[in-house]
């Protein structure tokens, strides 16, 4: 099986750029996707959203949409943190039979609304199930909590991988867990999932930064691909489309 993991950027490097990409690459059979719309935020055009003002003419607001439209072949899930539209997409190719989805809430609570930056909303992780000839799997999207405060450790983020981990401990079948975790190699919120008996493939595999070009700060990591005991990882590589601030993720595996 082969999955894709990317954050999108809201699609700021271009929509055309973005769907183009989705038409190279539609033999994935999972998309881990995160910052999808799915609509405009009424009334709050201007407003401070991950530390830049909110311009809905410079993000795909239906994202959700014309992605899922553009990959037909694929079952869409969309699970929002922050109001109803704007949050976690993942696509099964659905040649594969799903049998479990959802989302768990690991900081903050559904419904919260932050004061202040938009940036600051609740954090869930996404998961989907798949039926196979050689048992289950499953498939966990996340986008961990942004602080304004760089990549580091922090109690909210400490207390969000407990959680985070705590979810995972009572998944019975294998798993991949991917997405942008907002998090810098070496922190202790990294390695409480390292601890947990889960592989850190961006480590593992010399991984060098998971941001492109049009990332200008100096942190060169947020996203990750963690896989569980029982996952048979076949290749993983980072793709060289320039379609995010964030580099696509790919990975190949199977269940042992």
């Amino acid at each position: 099986m082969k999955l894709i993991c990317l954050n999108t950027w809201g699609g700021r490097a271009g929509r055309e750029n973005l769907l183009g990409f989705f038409d190279a690459h539609r033999d994935a059979d999972f998309f881990c996707l995160q910052e999808i719309w799915s609509a405009p935020y009424a009334g709050l055009e201007g407003a401070p959203a991950g530390g830049a003002p909110l311009a809905h003419d410079a993000i795909m607001v239906t994202g959700k949409q014309e992605i899922g439209a553009r990959l037909g072949g694929h079952a869409a899930f969309f699970h929002p943190h922050h109001l109803d539209d704007y949050g976690l997409m993942t696509l099964v190719s659905k040649r594969l039979d799903v049998v479990e989805s959802g989302d768990v809430f690991v900081h903050r609570e559904r419904g919260y609304v932050p004061e202040g930056d938009i940036g600051h909303h609740a954090r869930n992780v996404q998961f989907v199930t798949v039926a196979t000839a050689r048992g289950r799997v499953g498939v966990m999207n996340f986008h961990g909590l942004w602080n304004g405060r760089g990549k580091g450790d922090s109690d909210d983020r400490l207390a969000q991988s407990r959680r985070l981990v705590a979810f995972l401990a009572g998944r019975r079948e294998p798993f991949v867990l991917c997405g942008d975790f907002n998090l810098a190699p070496g922190t202790q919120s990294l390695r409480m999932l390292e601890a947990a008996g889960l592989r850190n493939l961006v480590a593992e595999f010399g991984v060098a930064s998971t941001r492109t070009r049009l990332y200008r700060r100096p942190e060169r990591f947020a996203d990750y691909v963690f896989v569980s005991p029982g996952v048979d990882v076949r290749a993983f590589a980072v793709l060289p489309d320039e379609v995010s601030d964030h580099v696509p993720l790919r990975l190949e595996f199977d269940l042992s």
